[in-house]
């Protein structure tokens, strides 16, 4: 266990278990203590020969190691309980005499008995990185058994966004909620393409006026890096007015009855991050650049922007002008 004190980072660790030597350490950065906390499990793992693949050593032993070694720090929590029955589905199997086969022969089942196929492959995922890892840490000798077996093609489906006119039923339909912050994240998730965990989760201190335009500061986003976005004064005027009482109530439900009142159909799936694809498609469609539009909405890679390329009137123009039949 890692946890914040007023001299500094204290690693708190009993590798062996209940019962065995405890050991505690204060570090000045966070980033040594999660090393050493790594360190002494990686030594406990060690010494009761846990770090080789010799013997009866099942799958969900390995999960299990990649978690107290690795997983512990993710953001994501839920991960490990889903290896665990991920493992548990595929029958525990021996992890040194594991294969993609069996792996295939599983996710052709789950397929049939109706599971998607996006979340089959990101179990596959899921184990990938279990042994990448364990061998990046010395406690996988052997080849990555699924290393090579592709995923299964998944057709990519269309995003959806609002046209200005659904826009407007929309927001009537929001203001006859009973919730009373839900227009206001809705307003601002569309003003700024954040998700809406996003708009919904800032506070006062993170709508800020600089250099003579406001800016809405995301922190808790989904690749833990903060952004911010310029707002108009209007909406700018409003967080302030709201934040100053506190943070926002949730409210994803009110904004799902709101839609579903508002009589708008959207594919499955897409109705928490309409508002975002909203904002993304009218950007790109009213004449703005690929790279800004990257920066807004956080993403890593411009490949996942590049899924609103397609509406740019230039790109549209372009296919009108110079096709062959053109001249």
């Amino acid at each position: 266990m890692i946890k914040k004190t007023p001299s500094g980072w204290l690693v708190d660790v009993q590798p062996g278990g209940r019962g065995c030597k405890r050991y505690r350490k204060t570090f000045k950065a966070k980033v040594d203590a999660v090393q050493w906390e790594r360190l002494m499990l990686s030594r406990q793992v060690q010494a009761s020969g846990q770090s080789s693949v010799k013997g009866v050593k099942r799958l969900s032993d390995f999960v299990k190691l990649w978690y107290d070694l690795h997983g512990v720090n993710l953001k994501a929590r839920n991960t490990y309980s889903r290896l665990l029955a991920l493992a548990n589905a595929l029958g525990d199997p021996l992890a040194d005499s594991f294969t993609a086969a069996e792996f295939a022969a599983y996710r052709a089942k789950r397929i049939a008995e109706g599971i998607s196929p996006s979340t089959l492959n990101r179990e596959r995922s899921y184990l990938v990185a279990v042994f990448s890892e364990l061998a990046r840490l010395g406690h996988w000798q052997g080849d990555n058994p699924l290393a090579k077996l592709r995923p299964v093609r998944v057709d990519v489906p269309e995003l959806s966004y609002l046209a200005k006119e659904q826009i407007e039923v929309l927001f009537a339909s929001l203001r006859q909620s009973v919730n009373g912050d839900v227009l206001l994240v809705a307003k601002l998730s569309l003003s700024t393409g954040a998700r809406w965990s996003e708009a919904q989760g800032i506070v006062a201190k993170d709508v800020q006026l600089g250099h003579g335009q406001w800016l809405v500061t995301f922190h808790r986003t989904k690749g833990g890096k903060p952004r911010s976005v310029p707002v108009d004064d209007r909406l700018a005027c409003e967080l302030v007015e709201r934040l100053a009482h506190g943070r926002f109530v949730p409210c994803y439900s009110a904004f799902r009855t709101a839609l579903v009142r508002s009589g708008i159909k959207l594919p499955v799936g897409q109705c928490a991050h309409v508002l975002r694809h909203t904002f993304a498609s009218h950007f790109v469609q009213r004449g703005g650049d690929i790279l800004t539009l990257q920066k807004i909405l956080g993403h890593s890679s411009v490949n996942v922007t590049m899924r609103y390329a397609h509406l740019a009137p230039s790109f549209l123009e372009q296919a009108k002008t110079l096709n062959p039949l053109a001249r």
